[in-house]
């Protein structure tokens, strides 16, 4: 679906207004939700990694057990 320049510069139009009521306050207030909503989401991306990684060392030690008890 193709925009006509008629309704690009109403919706520009409209964050404009939108953007322009906000006042500080509000601003801080959208940028901390932001900025916590990107620490958890690098926070489980770490944590996935990092269960991953012991998982595979985990299994390898118990891979080297195994091998010296045999």
């Amino acid at each position: 679906m193709k925009a006509t320049p008629t309704e690009v510069s109403s919706y520009a139009g409209s964050i404009v207004a939108v953007a322009s009521s906000l006042t500080l306050t509000d601003i801080g207030v959208i940028v901390g939700i932001l900025t916590a909503v990107a620490t958890f989401v690098v926070n489980a991306v770490y944590m996935y990694r990092k269960d991953r990684r012991e998982d595979r060392e985990s299994r390898a030690r118990l891979h080297e057990l195994e091998a010296v008890n045999e």
